[in-house]
């Protein structure tokens, strides 16, 4: 068997605030997920989004610490047009979501933006923009 990309998995500090966030994109979480030390949302063609709290990753990692510093890794959504983007990008910021680059029109032909999670990962959304 080749492997698969299975799960994509995100180090949480406050599992609520996590599920309430990628909640607001779109993502299905389980009832109670919030209360959880690992939660799993499907995000399309069987892959799966998984929140794990540091404090679970801590008991099975002996001596692990959480990282500083800003993340190497980022979850881009694709909206269904450039006016999701926008729209989506206003509802998190005025949430209290920290947005890193606010909508604009790409050169590679995206409506695109970035914000952070609640633990600082990046999250980008995008659009096709229209062709001319």
């Amino acid at each position: 068997m080749t492997p698969q990309l299975d799960v994509v998995s995100v180090v949480v500090s406050d599992m609520a605030a996590s599920v309430a966030f990628y909640r607001r994109l779109g993502l299905v979480f389980p009832d109670g997920a919030e209360a959880e030390g690992h939660a799993e949302a499907v995000i399309g063609n069987g892959l799966r989004l998984a929140l794990d709290t540091e404090a679970t990753i801590a008991s099975f990692t002996p001596g692990w610490q959480p990282p500083t510093g800003p993340g190497r890794s980022s979850l881009a959504f694709r909206c269904a047009d450039p006016a999701e983007v926008d729209k989506l990008y206003a509802e998190l910021v005025d949430a209290g979501y920290h947005g890193e680059l606010p909508p604009w029109d790409a050169f590679w032909g995206q409506r695109y933006a970035s914000l952070a999670d609640p633990d600082g990962h990046g999250i980008d959304l995008y659009a096709p923009l229209p062709a001319e």
